[in-house]
């Protein structure tokens, strides 16, 4: 079960799913115009939920001085062939109107909605634009939707598997603890520090008060886990209580290994189930077991 060309080229970018050049269209099946502004709109799967005003508002002057000087990449509006649905630039988009242009130089490729999805989502991690919240529900959607394990996610995109899983981490912090990070108050490596922390809320709070560094917050947290009484969350399917501990370390290898994962102590050993829901994921994992040791 050999790992789908696509999934291959992931990393490279729009070159690589579109063709090394924007120039050579005919063999792509791209073409290069001038569209109207109005007849552009956002796509739905634009990763992106939050543009900075300022930095807006510079692309904005530095389009009214240049112009666009990068194409947006756009496909037919599957509802209205009459519109056009952007894929990559919409920052692009939103300061070409800020500076009154008519009309803006785009691409034009017929892609299907999964396409759509994987390159808006590499185009915005590669290019840095996301906000870590952001980037941690990129990762997701490739993991959920497209299968993408996060072995082959810091392959294609660079980054170090520690990064990936770290970054998901992220996305089991309490609502209130996001709010925190998406507005910038608290850091990313401030949230990592209250993963897995008693009253992650209330140490978020603290920590933003009292001006900690990541540091201090990390060794805050740590205390506070010495501190914590251990309690028994959650029971088995034979009945058997299962510790926080132990429910921590499930979660933790999970968002390592990409499948759900479970642990059972018994009086002499224990068992350690890891769930596979495609061939493809076992596929995967059998690869990397049967790498050097450590590379799991």
């Amino acid at each position: 079960m050999a790992e789908s060309p696509k999934k291959k080229q992931l990393g490279r970018g729009l070159s690589a799913l579109l063709g090394e050049t924007l120039s050579t269209d005919s063999a792509a099946g791209l073409q290069s115009r001038n569209l109207p502004i109005e007849k552009l709109h956002p796509s739905p799967y634009q990763p992106r939920r939050h543009f900075d005003e300022e930095a807006l508002e510079a692309l904005a002057e530095s389009i009214r001085q240049q112009g666009v000087v990068q194409p947006l990449l756009v496909r037919p509006d599957p509802a209205d062939p009459t519109r056009y649905e952007i894929v990559a630039g919409e920052r692009r988009w939103r300061a070409s109107q800020r500076a009154q242009l008519h009309e803006v130089p785009c691409v034009i490729k017929a892609l299907r909605d999964d396409e759509t999805l994987e390159i808006a989502l590499v185009e915005n991690i590669q290019r840095e634009d996301l906000t870590p919240l952001e980037e941690a529900h990129a990762y997701r959607q490739l993991i959920d939707q497209f299968h993408h394990t996060q072995e082959v996610l810091a392959q294609n995109l660079g980054k170090s598997r520690s990064h990936i899983a770290n970054m998901l981490r992220l996305l089991t912090l309490p609502e209130a603890v996001q709010r925190l990070l998406t507005r910038g108050t608290l850091s990313a490596g401030h949230a990592r520090a209250l993963i897995n922390a008693p009253n992650p809320v209330e140490m978020a709070e603290k920590i933003v008060g009292k001006g900690l560094t990541v540091r201090e917050a990390e060794r805050l947290a740590q205390a506070a886990k010495m501190k914590k009484p251990r309690k028994l969350k959650a029971v088995a399917g034979n009945g058997a209580e299962i510790d926080a501990d132990t429910l921590a370390l499930e979660r933790d290898l999970a968002l390592v290994l990409g499948l759900k994962v479970t642990i059972r102590h018994e009086a002499k050993g224990g068992n350690l189930t890891l769930h596979y829901s495609s061939l493809e994921q076992l596929d995967d994992l059998l690869q990397r077991l049967n790498q050097s040791p450590g590379a799991v």
